[in-house]
């Protein structure tokens, strides 16, 4: 049997730029801390926060394949903002994985970790997080060879008290705690050493953004930055 030695140093250098491409990720949102968690109702409310997102010193954006515009969303923000940081969120199905890397997201997140999506992110070489909330999970996840992951939902599933658990026995995991994180509990969940930073859904909600209440949007993105660069 011949082998292809061309393919298999091509393979090699592919797998080390998307070991790379993950790590320089991991490393921005452990340095920003805080990602803004939205479901939009527009294509213009997406630019229009993407604008407010880079102005409140706070450039990143998890889009939800929760509305239908949500494609075409990121796709706009990628073209006109590439200095965001745009990751995929709520993604299920290899399907929305190939429109959210068509669109111009870095990275895909996901409510809960299966293999088959775990392998087909792998094989695209795309970072994937995985969503994860009882140990059974993590392990899962870390068996695949995944070492930061969403904790979801994390107010339900325990808040800090999880957290601090899931470090005494997952010393090389970190955790993205998503789902009832707010402006009085961020730091909470940031204190800890196994977190990699938090996802934000209070900071633009959707129906504030549908009632054009911008001001109020940009004012909990900066009251978020100023509680974060305390």
């Amino acid at each position: 049997m011949s082998v292809n030695c061309r393919n298999i140093v091509n393979l090699s250098q592919s797998t080390h730029m998307d070991a790379i491409e993950k790590q320089h990720i991991i490393d921005q949102l452990q340095e920003l801390r805080l990602v803004p968690v939205v479901s939009l109702p527009s294509v213009e409310a997406a630019l229009k926060l993407a604008e407010l997102l880079v102005r409140c010193r706070l450039p990143v954006i998890e889009i939800t394949y929760r509305t239908a515009c949500a494609v075409e969303a990121m796709t706009q923000i990628n073209k006109k903002f590439p200095e965001l940081l745009l990751l995929a969120e709520t993604v299920l199905t290899p399907d929305q994985v190939d429109s959210a890397i068509k669109a111009g997201a870095k990275a895909i997140v996901s409510p809960g970790f299966t293999p088959l999506l775990a392998s087909y992110c792998r094989d695209k070489g795309i970072p994937f997080f995985p969503g994860v909330c009882t140990p059974s999970e993590v392990q899962m996840a870390h068996e695949a060879g995944f070492r930061s992951l969403k904790f979801f939902p994390a107010e339900h599933g325990g808040g800090v008290k999880t957290v601090a658990m899931f470090k005494t026995i997952y010393q090389d995991v970190k955790f993205m705690p998503t789902g009832g994180i707010k402006q009085d509990n961020l730091m909470s969940y940031l204190e800890h050493e196994n977190i990699l930073c938090c996802g934000g859904t209070w900071l633009c909600p959707e129906e504030l953004m549908i009632a054009g209440q911008w001001t109020e949007i940009e004012t909990r993105l900066n009251e978020a930055v100023q509680l974060l660069e305390q």
